[in-house]
C-alpha cells in the first residue's frame, strides 16, 4: 500500500511539475473566441451563417485536433487559414475548452419526420454510430454532429465524398461518404441537424 502511495506521489509530481503544459483557461478561449471566431461561428459558438458549423458543445479534443490540422496546413480552408495560423498552442487549448463548454445548439423542431426517417436509417446502415456514439456527440477527437446545421452537414459529406475535405484524421469519413447517394446525404444531414 506504501508503495503504491509513493508511487502515484511521484507520478503526480512528474506530470505536474516536470511538465511545462498548463491547464487550459476557459475565460482565456472565450475572449481568444469573441476576437477571432465570433464573426463567422456566432456568439457562443452558435453560427448563424450558412455553411458555417457551429462550435458550442463540440469535443475539446475535436476542436484542438481540426484547429491544429487547419494551422498545419493539412486540412484546408480559405477563411479559416490566415485566422488560424497566429494561434499558439496555448490558444487551441484554450478555444477547445472554451467551446467544449458551451451548451450545443438546440435542434429545431423536426418538420419533415419520413426524411428523418430515411437519414436515419442511412445512418444505421453507414455505422455513423460506431465512431460519433449512439447519441451522435462524438467522443474525443470525433466530432458531436447531433443538432449542427443541416447545410453545413451536407456540405461537409460532399466535401469528404468529393476529396476536399481531407487531412488528419479523416480518411474513415471519405470512405463512409464516398458511396452515399445525393438522397442519403439529405437525409442524413437532415435527421442529424434535428436530434
Amino acid at each position: 500500500m506504501r508503495k503504491t502511495l509513493v508511487g502515484l506521489m511521484l507520478a503526480g509530481t512528474v506530470f505536474a511539475g516536470g511538465s511545462a503544459v498548463r491547464a487550459a483557461d476557459v475565460a482565456a478561449g472565450k475572449a481568444k473566441a469573441t476576437e477571432v471566431c465570433g464573426a463567422c461561428h456566432g456568439e457562443n459558438g452558435n453560427s448563424q451563417t450558412e455553411n458555417i458549423p457551429s462550435l458550442a458543445g463540440q469535443l475539446d479534443q475535436y476542436i484542438q485536433w481540426q484547429l491544429v490540422y487547419f494551422r498545419a496546413g493539412s486540412r484546408k480552408n480559405e477563411q479559416m487559414q490566415p485566422v488560424v495560423e497566429p494561434l499558439n498552442n496555448e490558444d487551441i487549448r484554450n478555444l477547445g475548452v472554451y467551446f467544449a463548454s458551451l451548451t450545443p445548439p438546440k435542434a429545431p423542431p423536426d418538420d419533415n419526420l419520413d426524411l428523418s426517417e430515411k437519414g436515419k436509417q442511412a445512418a444505421v446502415g453507414r455505422r455513423c454510430a460506431s465512431c460519433h456514439t449512439d447519441s451522435f456527440a462524438g467522443t474525443k477527437a470525433v466530432a458531436r454532429i447531433a443538432g449542427q446545421r443541416e447545410e453545413y452537414l451536407v456540405k461537409a459529406l460532399h466535401d469528404y465524398k468529393s476529396g476536399v475535405r481531407s487531412g488528419g484524421g479523416q480518411a474513415a469519413m471519405a470512405d463512409v461518404a464516398y458511396p452515399l447517394s445525393e438522397e442519403e446525404i439529405t437525409a442524413l444531414a437532415h435527421y442529424l441537424a434535428h436530434l
